[in-house]
C-alpha cells in the first residue's frame, strides 16, 4: 500500500484515468511515478489493464507534457487524452517494432521479367525527428529484378516500415531504396519522395506551399542515364 489503498485497487483507479483518488501527494495528477515506479504498480496496471509497462511510462510522460503547458487533465475533455495520445504516438512509431523480413515474409516470386517495375505515389506518413511533426507525401519506388519480382504490398509496407519511425527525409529516401535493392537483388533501384512538412508549415517560416523532394539512385539508376531518364518519365517529372 502507497496511498491508503492496495496496488489493486490503485491500479484500477490508475486503468480508469480518475484523478479524485490519491490525492494525498503521491497520485495527485493521474499517472505520478514516484508512486507507481516505487509500489511496482506499473506491472500490475499492465497485467490488469493489458497495457505495457512502456505504454503506462508514455501515457504519464503526455499527461505530463498537457500540464506542463498549463492545462487541466481533469477537465472532461482531457481525462482520456493521455491515453489516446500515446495509442496515436505508438502508431506512428510502429516501425520500431517491425523487421524488413517480417514484413516481406518471402513474397519472392521467379520471373523473367528484366523491365522496371514501378510502384508510384504511396502514400507516406511520417514524424520529423527534430520536431516531432508530421510530414505527409508519397513516395515512388521503382527497380529492375534479375530473376525475381516482390510481392507488390511488400514495396509499400517496406515504405512503412522506416516512415513509421522518426525520421529525416533524406535518410528516409535512402534506407527504402537500401532495402528494397538488398531484399530483390535488383540490377537498380530508384526511389523519390515528395513530402509536407509540418514542422515548416505550422511553426518556424510558415510556408504552406513547400514541397521537399528526395531521391535515391542505385546500380543502373545511378550508372545509366537511360534508366533514369525511363523511371523520371513514367513520373512524369
Amino acid at each position: 500500500m502507497v496511498c491508503g489503498r492496495s496496488s489493486l485497487e490503485c491500479s484500477r483507479f490508475m486503468a480508469r484515468k480518475c484523478n479524485r483518488f490519491c490525492a494525498r501527494g503521491y497520485l495527485s495528477r493521474p499517472w505520478r511515478l514516484n508512486c507507481l515506479a516505487g509500489s511496482g504498480l506499473l506491472l500490475s496496471a499492465s497485467l490488469i489493464t493489458g497495457m505495457t509497462a512502456e505504454f503506462i511510462l508514455l501515457e504519464n510522460h503526455w499527461a505530463k507534457i498537457i500540464e506542463a503547458i498549463g492545462e487541466d487533465l481533469s477537465r472532461p475533455g482531457l481525462v482520456d487524452t493521455p491515453k489516446r495520445a500515446a495509442k496515436a504516438f505508438t502508431f506512428m512509431t510502429q516501425g520500431y517494432g517491425l523487421s524488413v523480413e517480417e514484413v516481406v515474409n518471402d513474397a519472392l516470386f521467379p520471373s523473367s521479367s528484366s523491365e522496371m517495375i514501378l510502384v508510384q505515389d504511396i502514400e507516406l506518413y511520417s514524424l520529423c525527428e527534430h520536431h516531432l511533426l508530421p510530414f505527409i507525401g508519397k513516395c515512388h519506388v521503382a527497380y529492375i529484378p534479375t530473376g525475381k519480382v516482390l510481392g507488390l504490398s511488400k514495396i509499400a509496407r517496406i515504405v512503412d516500415v522506416f516512415a513509421r519511425r522518426l525520421q529525416i527525409q533524406e535518410s528516409l529516401t535512402a534506407q527504402i531504396a537500401e532495402t528494397v535493392m538488398e531484399v530483390t537483388n535488383a540490377e537498380g533501384v530508384g526511389v523519390i519522395i515528395e513530402a509536407q512538412h509540418m514542422c515548416m508549415m505550422m511553426r518556424g517560416v510558415e510556408k504552406q506551399n513547400s514541397l521537399m523532394k528526395t531521391s535515391a539512385m542505385l546500380g543502373s539508376f545511378r550508372s545509366e542515364h537511360k534508366t533514369r531518364e525511363e523511371f523520371l518519365a513514367l513520373l512524369q517529372m
